[in-house]
């Protein structure tokens, strides 16, 4: 391990003391799966940086903010040049989003500045949700549905968004969703989002995918540019927001942030290509292993871990 002494770096901003190249690496493993159900990923960043870094201050929300910022881009356009983002259930999404950002952050902040009981709510939240979208994918995958086709081609050609509801148009084919459930959906993961910085797609998508029965080919790239403009305003305000007579360090560490997003980046994209040719029970079973995965670690207290 001498030969690698030359390769280890410290971050000053977070404390973390590791080799350069990790970070990227890891990130490049976990967003290549993660993004092929319109999920960045940093929901599962979030406890290695915690679990594997030590990194646990407020400021570890942040930095997952700046890993969406990074690697979140390049999947985005892939989506639009494609013809696969519907710009009406983007801006439900990401309008409803918002204003819970802004209130998990004062939690963050003023309630938990150690993660404690909160981890302990947002890992049954993403026990349900990984449970649902679980069974969802066992029962596509029984022997009396046939088997599983790779997603159509096709491209989205409109939607609209009332009050009630929203549709989207893909192909010849017409999917709708209710707009009010989706909204206080949303606000609710803005919340969770925005005091964890997981951004709100790693819990938004299951619930599109799997409760609202939308395949992951018409809404990934809404929830994924929902998540990216989300964590820019959740960034600056950690970094610029008031700490409400804390001494909490709230600030990103800008540059681990961006080590982890160009991993990302290239994850992201990769997964982006491979979404058009992975059959949407894969997808939806990839997606339920990870967010399983997540919600043990935070329930683990509770199981006496």
């Amino acid at each position: 391990m001498e030969a690698l002494d030359g390769l280890r770096w410290h971050f000053t901003v977070s404390g973390v003391d590791t080799y350069w190249f990790l970070p990227p690496l890891v990130m490049l493993c976990i967003s290549s799966l993660t993004s092929m159900g319109g999920v960045s990923g940093a929901f599962i960043l979030l406890p290695f940086q915690m679990s594997v870094l030590g990194y646990t201050a407020p400021g570890v929300s942040a930095t997952n903010f700046v890993y969406n910022i990074v690697s979140i881009p390049v999947g985005v356009l892939r989506h639009i040049r494609s013809g696969r983002l519907c710009w009406p259930l983007f801006w439900l999404l990401v309008g409803s989003t918002l204003p819970g950002v802004f209130l998990g952050y004062y939690i963050r902040l003023v309630y938990l500045p150690q993660p404690g009981r909160f981890k302990i709510f947002v890992g049954a939240v993403l026990a349900y949700l990984g449970l649902r979208t679980l069974w969802s994918t066992w029962q596509e995958a029984k022997p009396g549905n046939g088997t599983p086709k790779a997603p159509p081609a096709g491209r989205i050609t409109g939607g609209t968004l009332s009050l009630t509801r929203g549709t989207i148009v893909f192909g010849d084919r017409i999917y709708s969703y209710p707009t009010l459930p989706l909204a206080g959906t949303s606000l609710a993961v803005g919340v969770i989002g925005g005091a964890y910085g997981i951004g709100g797609g790693a819990l938004m998508a299951p619930f599109v995918i799997s409760v609202l029965n939308l395949p992951p080919y018409v809404v990934s790239g809404a929830t994924l540019f929902s998540t990216w403009c989300t964590s820019v305003v959740a960034a600056l305000f950690y970094a610029f927001g008031p700490t409400f007579g804390t001494q909490a360090n709230a600030a990103p560490d800008w540059l681990l942030g961006s080590l982890f997003g160009v991993g990302g980046l290239l994850g992201i994209y990769l997964g982006a290509r491979l979404q058009q040719h992975v059959p949407a029970v894969v997808i939806k079973g990839i997606l339920a292993a990870a967010v399983l995965f997540v919600a043990f670690r935070y329930l683990r207290p509770l199981l006496g871990g």
